[in-house]
């Protein structure tokens, strides 16, 4: 597994986009499981890729690795297993579109927190950027008041400050290694998962698909991106992550026919067009 390292950073990055961005898909394709069941086999099946991972890069060091990021390793944990569950809930909620346009938004919403808890100054054309974001954001929240899908809405809206909080603490603490985090949220979004689901048992497709997305679609996404960052730019791993929250909405469309409505498309053309802005904010360290 080692030879992942070799492989360039942007490469990494565009395939971990690439490969969140079939979750909607697959979620939509599951027969009678529940959105804790999914959640639950997810997790474990996530868990499972990532522990092997872990030894066969560590070794005997995996153990050792996981408990030197400590307490701080723990909270980005929780914050990331929110994440997660936020996921599940909001992809079942609302169109996949208005998911993945709106979890686009951390790399707007980093330096709004950045600027609180960090006293970091954020730009003109950050300011720009964070305002149109937030104007993409209001047109698909105040559109779907009326379409039910309210609720899944906000639930995504939990995703990327989830994330940005947990790249905060990742930069409050340099050292911290961001892989015991996502094993931590494993654990206890499938803990979550267990003790909310009804029934341990579901069809042989669902946990066919819960493989599907607990393997390539979350353990390979999140590997390939955490390993890419290292070495890519801050600007083209902005724009290079848009791979998910472009490709997701074609996904369900070629395959269910779901299309979004013309304020979701606008409202995510905004939120796009902020996240190039921001991420082109060269004179920025978020």
């Amino acid at each position: 597994m080692h030879f992942i390292y070799k492989i360039p950073g942007p490469i990494l990055v565009l395939l971990g986009g690439f490969a969140l961005s079939w979750g909607g898909l697959i979620i939509r394709s599951f027969e009678s499981a529940t959105i804790w069941q999914i959640l639950f086999y997810r997790s474990v099946f996530f868990l499972w890729a990532l522990i092997t991972f872990l030894f066969l890069i560590y070794g005997k060091q995996t153990i050792k690795k996981i408990k030197i990021a400590g307490v701080q390793g723990l909270i980005g944990g929780i914050f990331l297993s929110g994440s997660f569950v936020a996921y599940m809930y909001s992809m079942t909620e609302t169109t996949v579109a208005n998911v993945v346009f709106i979890i686009s938004t951390q790399t707007i919403f980093l330096p709004v927190l950045a600027y609180f808890f960090l006293k970091e100054k954020i730009s003109p054309r950050g300011l720009v950027a964070i305002v149109l974001a937030m104007i993409g954001v209001a047109l698909m929240i105040g559109d779907s008041i009326g379409t039910g899908s309210l609720y899944g809405n906000i639930a995504a809206l939990a995703i990327p400050i989830n994330f940005s909080i947990l790249i905060l603490i990742i930069r409050k603490y340099p050292k911290l290694d961001m892989i015991p985090a996502i094993f931590y949220a494993g654990i206890l979004s499938s803990i979550y998962g267990l003790l909310l689901l009804d029934s341990i048992i579901i069809s042989t497709k669902d946990i066919w698909l819960s493989f599907l997305l607990g393997v390539p679609q979350l353990a390979f996404g999140f590997i390939f991106i955490t390993i890419g960052s290292r070495t890519t730019p801050a600007v083209m791993v902005g724009l290079l992550m848009l791979m998910e929250t472009i490709f997701a909405p074609i996904w369900v469309w070629l395959f269910y026919s779901e299309i979004p409505p013309s304020s979701v498309l606008i409202g995510g053309l905004i939120i796009i067009s902020a996240v190039v802005m921001k991420s082109l904010d060269y004179n920025k360290k978020v």
